[in-house]
């Protein structure tokens, strides 16, 4: 062997012995050295997470009541790494099962099957966790249920009976709630990708009302079990453990017996309002706290059984709480209807009057019909009710002396042809009011309202521009009619420009002016406290189970001094002249509470789903008492009829239940705030508390 040849046999070992050394060193960097990481890796690949939800917190009203708390529960649960190593993978003990808690066996099956394992067209209903966890069969068992399958294994291999919590809505002063409270559910995989909340599986977690909205202080924390399994799924042991850490308890500002006597007053309204023969589908009533904001009341009709989520909802239900048929119960009214103010919005049109220079104390007349450009707008029911100052012209609900007021200042401002320096009083003082936006309560799906002020007449135009400029194409043959031709053509043509009649009817709260009832209250209790809007709350603290205080909600005010001094006194007399000598004497003769409103009995020239009209919507917005007021109260009845004899009614009675007022009188003994609304946070403790009566 020559000498290259040695040089090249040398070289050729070093780079095998160099090759053996690298290999070396890796393997004893990924056995010893890094020995610890890979075993986590591989332990993750190899673990499964049994999820053991936390116990939810509490939600409680002002005097420490429980309106929402977890209570025992049975349920029925099915091993799936137990009871698929049976013959026919458990499919005998399966059909037992649903026979013993009375449901259809492929109900159970499904229930019980992983949801990957179902085509997805029949995977409603199926488990989205894993093998290893118990799944739930009925979380509604009876005694003798579990009992069953306790004393009976060798028939139920596979199958537990347990106590888990289950989320219970008590009523125990007779209070429904339910859009307030709203519910809980399982998370959905739209939940799963919130990547922020770090949601399981098998948790339930809040859906709606204030369940949602404050769902990261009620949910607490859940225990998690890790197990390791095998290449065929069968556990080899447990890896850790974290137990599951209880929610905090939220302390709201409602009060359970005034919750429960504002939703009796308002089904009454509704109630009242069938029985002469208006169509009344559905209502709102708030009570709020004028002075902070504070939500001390808030119903929707019609409304649901809260509970029917826990225990599962039927297909006829599902279907009910969305059916126009049934006044659609799932619809929160109180934040999502929107109304036509009506006559309530006279007290915004009283501060534009005054901040164009109209003297309150001159007289004006109020006539049956005033002429604006080639149409007549007339008086409520055609009536002349002859000269008069303002203040009776609020108290008897004058139309058309707001008629000539605001066709005068849309002249001022240019008419069709607007000019730079254009005031827009009426628009302006809507807008100083909110209206158009949320009202920011904690409470989720609110809607804006609507404010057609200049900007919302261009947007709908740009919008809808080509639906009216090709109406007779577009529209249905039932629509065809000379006079809805007509109102197309114009709208066509300038339909972005506001008009004489759009200012004239948004003078009296009609139009395309709508209000959420969340608004109206908010706005009276403006007018109340002297111009200082405060933000509607609910929530008053978050605490733990020992009483620390987690984080407590304090007024926030959105606007202050909005209403000159003047403008106050003003609507103060006015609003109380309605109750005593105006279209609401007559329901609060010789009451004991100094209550000051306005009714309202709002058009819409809108269709039912049958094709017939609709009936007037009925208002009453007041506060009280008139000295030092407290209390903002507000009804509307959609479809109701006057709001003289149907919500002016409803808003008395609930004056009643606060006040105590008992045969025209009012007994100290039976108000619901002796001493006032509560400032003291209660103790929360669901697990002792008496019943109380409303």
């Amino acid at each position: 062997m020559n000498l290259r040849s040695r040089l090249n046999l040398i070289i050729v070992q070093a780079l095998i012995f160099s090759l053996m050394l690298a290999l070396g060193g890796r393997l004893f960097y990924l056995q010893v050295s890094a020995s610890v990481k890979y075993q986590d890796a591989a332990l993750s690949i190899q673990s499964r997470d049994v999820v053991n939800p936390a116990i939810r917190g509490a939600i409680v009203d002002s005097s420490g009541i429980p309106l929402a708390m977890d209570r025992p529960g049975l349920v029925i649960s099915v091993d799936r790494s137990t009871i698929d190593k049976l013959p026919n993978k458990g499919l005998n003990v399966l059909n037992r099962v649903a026979k013993l808690v009375g449901k259809k066996p492929e109900s159970v099956f499904i229930t019980t099957r992983l949801c990957g394992e179902l085509p997805s067209s029949k995977n409603a209903g199926c488990w989205k966790g894993t093998r290893f966890q118990p799944i739930p069969v009925t979380r509604t068992a009876t005694k003798e249920q579990a009992l069953k399958v306790l004393e009976n294994s060798d028939l139920f291999p596979g199958v537990s009976a347990r106590s888990i919590p289950v989320r219970s809505y008590p009523a125990m002063a007779g209070e429904n709630a339910a859009h307030v409270l709203g519910y809980v559910g399982s998370v959905s995989e739209t939940d799963l990708l919130n990547s922020g909340k770090n949601y399981y599986r098998e948790e339930s977690i809040g859906k709606d009302g204030l369940e949602f909205e404050y769902d990261d202080y009620l949910r607490g924390r859940a225990g998690i079990k890790t197990v390791t399994v095998d290449r065929v799924e069968s556990v080899t042991r447990q890896a850790k453990s974290t137990p599951a850490i209880s929610g905090f308890n939220l302390v709201t500002n409602l009060d359970a017996r005034l919750q429960a006597a504002t939703e009796e007053a308002l089904r009454t309204s509704v109630l009242r309002s069938k029985s002469l023969g208006y169509r009344a589908d559905g209502g709102a009533a708030i009570v709020m706290d004028v002075n902070s904001g504070k939500i001390l009341a808030l119903a929707s009709y019609p409304t649901y059984d809260p509970n029917i989520w826990q225990v599962g909802l039927t297909q006829s239900q599902a279907k009910n709480l969305y059916s126009e048929d049934s006044g659609v119960p799932a619809l929160s009214r109180p934040l999502q209807g929107m109304y036509a103010p009506a006559s309530t919005f006279k007290t915004i049109s009283v501060v534009a009057a005054m901040d164009a220079g109209y003297d309150m104390n001159s007289t004006y007349k109020c006539p049956s019909r005033v002429q604006i450009g080639d149409r007549e707008f007339g008086n409520f029911e055609l009536k002349s009710q002859g000269t008069m100052n303002m203040q009776k012209a609020i108290a008897v609900s004058c139309d058309t002396i707001w008629y000539k007021i605001a066709y005068d200042e849309w002249v001022r401002d240019g008419g069709l042809s607007p000019h730079s320096g254009l005031h827009d009083y009426f628009f302006t003082a809507a807008r100083g009011f909110g209206l158009g936006k949320v009202t920011g309560i904690d409470l989720p799906s609110e809607a804006s309202g609507r404010l057609p002020d200049r900007q919302w007449k261009e947007n709908f135009y740009q919008e809808y521009k080509n639906y009216y400029c090709n109406f007779k194409k577009r529209a249905k043959k039932s629509d065809l009619t000379p006079y809805l031709i007509e109102i197309a053509r114009e709208n066509c043509l300038d339909g972005n420009i506001i008009r004489a009649g759009d200012a004239v009817n948004f003078s009296i709260g009609q139009g395309d002016t709508l209000m959420t009832p969340i608004q109206m209250v908010q706005t009276y209790a403006a007018i109340a406290n002297g111009g200082t809007i405060y933000k509607p709350e609910v929530a008053r603290a978050v605490v733990k189970s020992n009483g620390e205080v987690v984080k407590e909600f304090t007024p926030q005010v959105v606007a202050e001094n909005m209403l000159p001094k003047k403008a106050v006194k003003f609507l103060h007399k006015a609003l109380r002249s309605v109750v005593t000598d105006g279209t609401a004497a007559a329901v609060f003769s010789s009451f004991p509470v100094t209550v000051a409103g306005k009714t309202g009995t709002g058009q819409d020239l809108s269709k039912n789903k049958d094709g017939s009209a609709k009936d007037d919507t009925s208002w009453f917005a007041s506060f009280a008492p008139i000295k030092k007021p407290k209390y903002a109260v507000v009804m509307v009845v959609s479809q109701g009829g006057f709001g003289s004899s149907i919500s002016a009614v409803g808003v008395r009675d609930i004056y009643a239940a606060l006040y105590g007022v008992v045969d025209g009188a009012i007994d100290p003994t039976k108000k619901i705030f002796p001493n006032g609304i509560p400032t003291k946070l209660p103790k929360v403790d669901p697990k002792n508390v008496k019943l109380v009566t409303p």
